[in-house]
């Protein structure tokens, strides 16, 4: 299940890349530019200041659209939604910065790979097995998160009681699932995470193996 998820959750990437919108996590490998001196300090934190609000204000948005669909109602949706929320709020900050890194590290090698492809396919394609080994892996995104967490918090705070009844659960079962819980347990340690990953475990170790003053491609055998 796990790794059908990972395929469908390569959607969003695929959307990102291809459709030109711009996501925070891969926007981390904006420090390559950055490393070369093309661009200030400040320019890679403001474009990563506005994307993540931008981000943010969007999954919110959606959470709050899907949950005024009644999406919840629909199988065992929302169950599931409540079950995904209160998991990710039962890690402590070390072990979600952690899930984090290497969630990131992922979702950085898969947009850098897509700089190899010639087709929409070929990118298409170099998205999906990193985007699913992470999911697979259970990893923490901080963009995703902004999305499953406030919707099992909207799922929790307005469902209304037949729902509860009919999954046999009462709001008190997700006591951890607020937005107090949402930003300082999860949100600010994956994104931590989420920059380790993308700036040091790729975007500055590519950077010193291509693209660095005085580096050369290396000949063929």
């Amino acid at each position: 299940m796990r790794v059908v998820g990972g395929l469908t959750f390569s959607l969003g990437l695929i959307l990102v890349i291809v459709g030109g919108a711009e996501l925070f996590t891969g926007n981390n490998l904006i420090v390559m530019a950055w490393a070369s001196r093309q661009l200030s300090t400040w320019r890679v934190l403001r474009n990563w200041i506005i994307v993540y609000i931008g981000n943010l204000c969007g999954a919110v948005a959606t959470a709050l659209f899907v949950f005024w669909g009644q999406h919840y109602e629909i199988g065992n949706n929302g169950l599931t939604a409540l079950n995904i929320g209160n998991a990710k709020l039962g890690y402590d900050w070390v072990q979600a910065m952690i899930l984090g890194i290497f969630c990131n590290a992922l979702v950085c090698l898969a947009v850098w790979l897509t700089y190899s492809a010639r087709t929409v396919m070929g990118r298409i394609m170099a998205i999906i097995f990193p985007i699913t080994a992470f999911v697979a892996a259970g990893f923490e995104h901080c963009v995703a998160n902004m999305y499953f967490i406030p919707y099992a918090i909207l799922v929790r705070a307005g469902a209304p009681d037949t729902f509860w009844t009919a999954i046999g659960k009462t709001a008190a079962d997700y006591s951890k699932v607020t937005w107090g819980n949402f930003f300082v347990d999860n949100l600010i340690p994956v994104t931590i995470g989420n920059i380790i990953g993308g700036v040091f475990f790729v975007a500055l170790v590519y950077w010193v193996v291509y693209l660095r003053t005085g580096s050369k491609p290396a000949k063929k055998a």
